[in-house]
């Protein structure tokens, strides 16, 4: 595609967003213009980011954004990356302001490792703002010492490096995936954690995989081990999007009355799009207590795809007074819309249930 200037207005507001498109690469000017007669759910700008604490939020009404476009949204059919295409939307992703960029999974390849690798490096070390906001990088793990090695040697370059390490809780996942037994699965927790910590990682987020089909008191031991041996994050998957809004809720409200030690972590969701309430299980986590939220740019991922960055943030942006007093987040919203734009010209969009791509998947892995 030849390079061309595009000049576009934010829907709400007067706020001119420029970019530069070159193939899939663009350059915005991270500036909002608050001053313009605007619908109710834009007047009020963007508010306070608080500094970046791994295992707290200071402010109880923020809400971190973790972004998965180039980890989850890669395993989308048709949605794979070259290293230079994840770099270029992992910039674009810390001018939208997301305060975790999932980079990869860095065992699964030497390309993917060398992609983490320059993303924790150029983006995880540059500051978008005036503010010196500067995103956290993460690596993905399975709960496994040389995931959790390459994720760290990947990731270790950034200012603020973080190793996301997740295994499978529910009964079905470890009898048929892992062939573990419950205690075999507290065993790995216990020992790939206490492996981490030896390695220097400090930001050590655990993720309990399936946890919407799991015995949740299996779910609360597993938090607990994983919160003694280190975890700053712990996160709370809706794998196959099985949850209906009400009881994701309620479960999250679970995990914080009956886990010992949940309130010196964050807590987290991820949720998946199977059923279609992916973005709306998300809001109903956010309402009960969640305060990292997982998501994708265009809701890219495997299967049905994830919970919408877009969607999340906007409803939070609309609709997060009535939540908790006031939920808000740090993503600079006039730069959706060029963002969604440099990630669909890597993708094409599919449709729930009816897509020839849903329920697909593209397995990364390798032994």
């Amino acid at each position: 595609m030849a390079s061309s200037n595009l000049m576009t207005y934010n829907i709400f507001s007067s706020t001119q967003v420029t970019k530069k498109t070159s193939n899939i690469s663009l350059v915005t000017k991270r500036t909002i213009n608050t001053t313009t007669t605007t619908p109710s759910c834009i007047t009020a700008g963007l508010r306070t980011r608080p500094i970046y604490v791994p295992n707290k939020i200071p402010d109880s009404s923020y809400v971190r954004i973790l972004d998965t476009t180039l980890r989850d949204g890669e395993q989308a059919p048709g949605a794979a990356m070259t290293g230079q295409q994840k770099l270029n939307v992992a910039h674009m992703l810390a001018n939208l302001g997301v305060d975790v960029i999932e980079a990869g999974f860095p065992c699964s390849s030497k390309e993917e490792f060398e992609a983490v690798r320059r993303i924790a490096q150029e983006v995880g070390n540059n500051e978008v703002d005036e503010t010196g906001f500067v995103p956290v990088i993460g690596g993905f793990a399975r709960c496994v010492k040389k995931d959790v090695e390459a994720a760290w040697e990947a990731v270790k370059g950034a200012k603020y490096p973080r190793v996301t390490i997740f295994i499978g809780t529910s009964g079905i996942h470890m009898k048929h995936k892992l062939r573990k037994s419950e205690e075999d699965v507290i065993m790995s927790v216990r020992e790939v954690f206490g492996f981490a910590k030896s390695l220097g990682v400090q930001d050590l987020q655990f993720i309990a995989e399936d946890a919407s089909r799991s015995e949740k008191r299996f779910v609360y031991q597993l938090f607990e081990e994983a919160i003694k041996a280190g975890a700053t994050t712990v996160d709370m998957a809706d794998t196959v999007g099985y949850r209906l809004p009400h009881e994701w809720a309620n479960y999250i409200e679970d995990v914080r009355k009956n886990v010992r030690g949940i309130e010196n972590v964050v807590l987290a969701t991820h949720c998946h799009n199977d059923l279609g309430l992916a973005t709306a299980n998300t809001i109903a986590a956010a309402g009960a207590g969640a305060r990292q939220l997982e998501v994708t740019i265009n809701g890219i991922g495997e299967r049905a795809g994830n919970a919408s960055l877009e969607e999340v943030v906007m409803a939070l942006k609309c609709r997060g007074q009535d939540l908790c007093g006031g939920l808000h987040t740090g993503i600079n919203t006039p730069l959706i819309y060029p963002t969604s734009k440099m990630v669909k010209h890597i993708n094409s969009p599919f449709v729930l249930i009816v897509s020839k791509k849903s329920f697909c998947t593209i397995v990364l892995l390798r032994n």
